[in-house]
Order: structure tokens, then sequence, then C-alpha cells
């Protein structure tokens, strides 16, 4: 981006502010860096120094009219500052919190309680880098990420002349859920700006001749800013450098949000009760060649090759996890031979009877990959039909990675390679994640062949997504796939560049992500946090993306060891715990009746009574599932199910664990321990659930370091406890009567 050439008024307004003086509030250290508070003319600023390295102005309070008075008041404990500051508005309080546990980080919370009902045309970005002498015109830098729709309120930079370092900037979107609501607004793309007027721009209503009236009342707090500023001393840098910066800054963030509580969720009862309504509901499936295929929506679309696949691996996964054969499942992967084109050697879309409204030759880049993925999956548990057709699909899929030199369209000819859709949008751009999934798809193929040609191809996949940065991601399940796909290369070549490469993919992942609480009209129904919407432009929250991306982690996670960042692993556990939460709301049986769309719905119907998620969830509240009940989506519960419940053989019990586990042993009859490698300080829920007609016996869980845990919840068929993310816990049971 480098020095502007233009600036806008408050940024001349600052400069000469800053060039004549402000009066001198307080004076902090953190760290190698000084914070100075001061008072404008109509703000007061936090000023962040790195002694002769330039530094950055945060506005933590914009007075119109001018500041009447600022005062110190008594710090509360973990304070650095606290400051009541007067002015024609109302009063706003602003308290200032530091942390240098992992990277220096200065949070600056902002509340006002307005001296009338407040109507507000306008409020200025709160975040200027500070060149030479403080001029902001002066500073020289780069802005790599920012905030996206409605996904996390983030701006990431670079100040490289002076030499400030790299800057993440985080707002707390879920404190402001009261502003929002008082003005009816939303954040949409509210942190970014243009260099070097940075940070956070409160929405506001939309101004007209008429303008919407919706003022926060007099006398009631509501909070203006909760923003976190985390620091590192180094400036620019290659991309996997800044990915492995990014996350971890922002590892540093989310340590200080408020995590929210999260709800078990049964996800074998809503497992068991979504296999009853594929096989017996007439909306999820349809007949041809005498075999049963998957309707994509209820009652709606024809069967594609993606969509059967993924019940089909999701209900295998179930199945092994329950020891029982799902007959079901069976008769699905016989119909698989009709997907299958020998004389093409690819797996095709659709039918061969598809209709005539379908291109039977048109595929977008990743439903080529997709499947094969999935049939990989099941080739490598032993599955003869799925190797076969796996193996019979490898010429086409390479060919085509080939002829795009691995960097695909969005849509092509699978006959001609002929593109029929180029790019996302006018950035030219295309499926830029799909060599992530197809570096998978060749790492499975090296392992069921043993040949080292498929390694190279993926090689070639990974290294031609080099540079895209922050632009990398297009659909968040194939980027948590090529976050997954680097970890394997890593281990399968031992060169540290591609578990550096696997950084790149997670950070262009968490950059999508929703980590917030909305509160907006219907999203209040619902849980948004942490969840990332499905493309990099999308407005929604999608079920199938959410659990592909779930199930993409558990694999990276277990490939991962020690030399694993741990911000990396901290942001990937956390997406993880939370999705077992978020996801149950894709259901419409779960969420109110006036949540769900009624008749703008894009595919077929939505029945309530049957226990397939919608596709979409919106973070500003819109009517959820307008695009449509995802019956492929229904994969969601077998893998939820089979990843986050453990059977305990010969126990009249099961355990749920929201975080992976990653060691696990039975000791005896009656003890087991259980091990998880999740973020250091954190904690996870672990719980104890009762097999239907059976008798609950009493616990005895432990730290390695011997302390006994208590529940947190307990019922007749339920024991919660929260254990360290990062340890092992030891399980002693007795079928003695609990008192």
């Amino acid at each position: 981006m480098g020095r502007a050439t233009a600036a806008s008024a408050a940024t001349v307004s600052l400069a000469a502010e800053l060039k004549k003086g402000m009066r001198r509030i307080a004076e902090l250290k953190l760290g190698v860096r000084s914070v100075e508070i001061a008072m404008g003319k109509d703000s007061v600023w936090a000023i962040i120094r790195r002694a002769e390295k330039g530094g950055v102005a945060l506005r933590v309070a914009h007075c119109w009219g001018g500041c009447s008075k600022v005062a110190k008041q008594r710090r509360k404990r973990g304070e650095l500052l606290r400051l009541q500051i007067d002015s024609p508005i109302g009063t706003q309080t602003v308290v200032l919190r530091s942390d240098d546990i992992e990277l220096t980080l200065l949070r600056v919370t902002t509340t006002l309680t307005p001296s009338v009902p407040l109507l507000i045309p306008y409020f200025p970005r709160d975040l200027y880098p500070l060149g030479a002498d403080d001029d902001p015109m002066a500073a020289d830098g780069v802005v790599e990420a920012a905030q996206r729709g409605l996904n996390a309120g983030l701006i990431y930079f670079h100040l490289d002349e002076p030499a400030f370092g790299s800057v993440l900037y985080f707002q707390n979107l879920t404190a402001l859920n009261g502003y929002f609501a008082a003005t009816d607004t939303k954040p949409d793309g509210a942190v970014g700006g243009e260099w070097p007027e940075l940070g956070y721009l409160p929405p506001t209503p939309p101004q007209s001749g008429t303008p919407p009236t919706n003022p926060p009342p007099a006398g009631t707090p509501v909070t203006m800013s909760d923003a976190i500023l985390a620091f590192h001393d180094e400036t620019a840098c290659d991309e996997q450098d800044s990915a492995r910066r990014f996350l971890q800054l922002l590892g540093a963030a989310y340590r200080q949000l408020e995590a929210p509580e999260t709800k078990y969720r049964d996800w074998v009862w809503r497992a068991d009760k979504t296999l009853r309504d594929l096989e017996t509901a007439p909306e999820a499936t349809i007949s041809h060649y005498g075999h049963p295929y998957i309707h994509p929506y209820t009652d709606a679309e024809y069967p594609d090759v993606m969509v059967q696949m993924s019940i089909i691996s999701a209900l295998r996964n179930y199945s092994a996890w329950t020891g029982k054969d799902i007959p079901f499942c069976d008769a699905l992967e016989k119909g698989l031979e009709k997907f299958h084109d020998p004389g093409l050697k690819t797996m095709r879309r659709y039918l061969p009877n598809v209709g005539k409204d379908k291109d039977k030759l048109a595929v977008d880049s990743w439903y080529l990959y997709h499947p094969l993925l999935n049939l990989g999956h099941l080739a490598r548990e032993g599955d003869a039909l799925a190797k076969r057709l796996f193996i019979a699909s490898l010429d086409l899929a390479i060919k085509a990675a080939r002829h795009f030199d691995y960097a695909w369209p969005i849509q092509f000819k699978v006959d001609s390679f002929d593109v029929i859709v180029a790019a996302r949008n006018d950035d030219g751009l295309g499926q830029t994640d799909v060599g992530g999934i197809y570096a998978y798809v060749m790492l499975q193929t090296y392992e069921l062949t043993g040949e080292q040609v498929y390694v190279q191809e993926a090689r070639k996949a990974i290294d031609a997504a080099r540079d895209m940065r922050f632009e990398l991601n297009y659909q968040a399940n194939l980027t948590a796939w090529g976050a997954s796909a680097c970890m394997r290369l890593w281990r399968l070549t031992n060169e540290e560049y591609y578990l550096r490469q696997s950084y790149v993919y997670l950070a262009s992942f968490f950059h999508n992500s929703v980590i917030w609480e909305s509160e907006i009209k219907n999203a209040s129904a619902y849980k948004t946090f942490l969840g990332a919407t499905c493309l990099h432009d999308a407005p929604y929250m999608a079920i199938f993306e959410c659990f592909d991306s779930f199930a993409a982690f558990e694999r990276y996670l277990k490939d991962s060891g020690p030399d694993l960042d741990p911000s990396a692993r901290l942001l990937i556990s956390e997406y993880c715990k939370y999705a077992l939460d978020r996801g149950w709301y894709f259901y419409p049986d779960a969420l109110p009746e006036d949540a769900v769309a009624k008749d703008d719905i894009r595919n077929g119907h939505i029945d309530r009574a049957l226990s397939f998620p919608i596709e979409d969830l919106y973070v500003d509240g819109q009517p959820a599932g307008q695009v449509g009940q995802e019956v492929y989506g229904a994969g969601a519960a077998f893998v939820f199910a089979s990843r986050s419940f453990h059977q305990v053989d010969d126990a009249p019990f099961r355990i749920f664990c929201d975080h992976f586990p990653v060691t696990g042993e039975r000791t005896s009859a009656c003890s087991l321990t259980f091990g998880l490698d999740g973020g250091h300080g954190r904690f996870a829920v672990f719980s104890l659930i009762r097999i239907s007609r059976k008798k609950m016996p009493r616990f005895t869980l432990r730290t390695i370091a011997g302390e006994r845990l208590r529940p947190f919840r307990r019922s007749a068929d339920l024991v919660e406890y929260r254990i360290p993310a990062s340890g092992e816990v030891s399980l002693l049971w007795s079928m003695e009567a609990r008192r």
C-alpha cells in the first residue's frame, strides 16, 4: 500500500494536533512501547510509540463539541487506567487493560452514557499509523487483511517506515450488540479503511432526506468500542511469516475475549433420527437405475456425485463408530457406478439421465475433486469398490490439474477443459484453494499406491498457490483441507516449508471467520461465534462447509506435533469446539419458527419434522434457510457424533468431549486415561452419558497432577466436567449406587 498520497480531514486534523501538541493525561508502559493518553480538541487518544520507530494513534473517545472534563477514576482489578470523559453528548468511560503473556497487547473499552436520546450520523475511524515526527502522512506500510462482510472485525497491517512492526487491531463486535440494536445497524465491513486512516467505523443509519431515527436512549450505557491491539516487533515479511504472525496475533487477541458458553448437544440422537429420515422420507431420495440416490435438497435438484459421497462417507464413519452395518449406506454405494464415465475416466457430476436443463459436461472445479476425497477415505479403510472408482478416476483429475497449471477456474467442461466461468469476480481469481484439496487427494493416492509421482503432484499444487496470502480462501472447507494437505506433506517430506505453508491456509480460513456472537434480529436465536462463512464473499455460514472443515481439522491435528504453533492449535481446537454447539442450530427444529424462511426458498422446501439441516444461517439475522434444507448436509450429525463421542467397551456410559483426544488408554476394567492437546490455559467439556437402559455408575475424575475435578452439571443421564484442554485426566468408575 505504501505511503498515502491523499488524506482525509480527520487525518489532517490529527496531524496538526500532534504537531502542535495535546494535553497529556497519563503515560503508561507497554513492553518496549510507551502509551501516552492525550486530549485533543474533540477526541481523547492513546498514542502508542516505539522509540524512534514510529507508532499508532488510537482514538479512545470521540467527543462532539469537545471534551469538557477528563478525569482519572479508581482502577478495578486488572486495569491499567480508567477515565471518565464528559462532553455535550454525554459521559464516556474508557478502560485500558494490557497483557504481555504471549505478545504485547492493549485492550481499550469505551462506554457512552448519552445525555439525550442521541442520533448518530457519523463517528470517525479510530486508528492511524504514525510516521516520522508523529505524521500519519509519513507512515509507510501495508494492510494485509481487513474485515470481510460480517466476519471478524479486524485489520492486520505492518508499519515499515518507521519500523514500528506489525499490528492486529481486533474489534470485539460481541460487546457492541447493544449499539447495533439501539441504532438498527450492522457492522458490515466496519473495520478497514484507507491508509493511513484505519480501524473501526461505527455503523450509522443510512443518510437521506428523511434518515432513520434510532437513537441510543439517554442515561443508558452503551459500549461504543472494545478494541484489542496486538503488536509484533517485525515488519514486512514473506507470506508464510505473515500468516504465522497473523495467527499468533489473532490467538493473543482471542485469549482476551470472554468465551461464550457452549451447550451439550446429543449428536448421537440427532444422527439416529437423521438416518431414519434418510431411509424413510420420500423427500430425501429418488430412484434411478434401480438404486436410491440422495436429493441435494428436500425433494429438489438432481442427484449429484458430491452429494452421494458426502452422505456415504459420513454414514461409513458412523457405521464404524457404532460397530453396526447400515444397509441404507450399502444401497447408496451400489449406485455410484452410474456416475463413473470410463471414457473420460472420471466421476461425472450428474447421472447419465439428468434433465436437459443441466449441462452434463459442466463441473465446478471443486466438484471434480471432493468426491474423490471421500472415495479416498473409504478406499483407505479397505472399501474395494471405492478404491476401484477412485483409481479409475485419477487420470482426468491429474490431466485437468496440469491443463490449468494448478490454478483452476470456477467452472469448466470435463471433456474439453473449455472454461465456462473463469473468475469469481473482477479480481480475475478462480477457485483459489482447489489446489489444496487436489493435493490431499494426491496424498491419498500415494498412501494407496506408494508411488512418489503423486507426492510430486501434491507439491506442485501447493507450490502453485504461493503468494496468494489472504486471497487464498475461496471456500472454507477446501481451505481447511488445503491446510491438512500441507501438514501431511510436511510429515511425508520433512520439509518445514509445508508446515509453514499450512499457516497460510489457516490464516485465510480464520480471516474469513465470524469471531463474535451476533444478536442482530434472528441471530439472537442461534450461535454465530467462530463460524466460517462458506465462501470468501458469502453472507452466511453453511453446515456442509462447517462439518467438512471440522473433519479436515481433525486430520490436521492428528498429523501435527509439538512443532505446531500454539496459536494455530488454539484456534483450530476452538473452531471445532464451537462447531459442535453452533452446528445444532442449522436444524429447523432447533430454531424458532419465525426465524426460518417461509416462501422465499431457493431450493425445495423446509420441513421442520425432518432432521436435515438448512444450508444457511446469517450473521445479520436474515431468515435462515433461504437457500434450502440441505439433505447433503445431513452428514453433519454422523461426523460430529463419530468424532466427539467415544465408546467405552462393556461400560454403561459413553464419553463426549468437545476437543479431539490425542491419547487414551483403558487402564483397568473400571478406569481409563484421556489426553487432550488443545489450547494452553483453556478448558474442554468432558461429559459422561448414560447408555439407554443401563445404570449410571459413580465417577471419580482427576487431573494428571491428582486434583479431583467436580462436575459443573449433573442429571440422571449426564455428568459434565470442565477439564484442561491440554493435559491428561484419569477416570475411575464404580457400579455402587450414587448418592
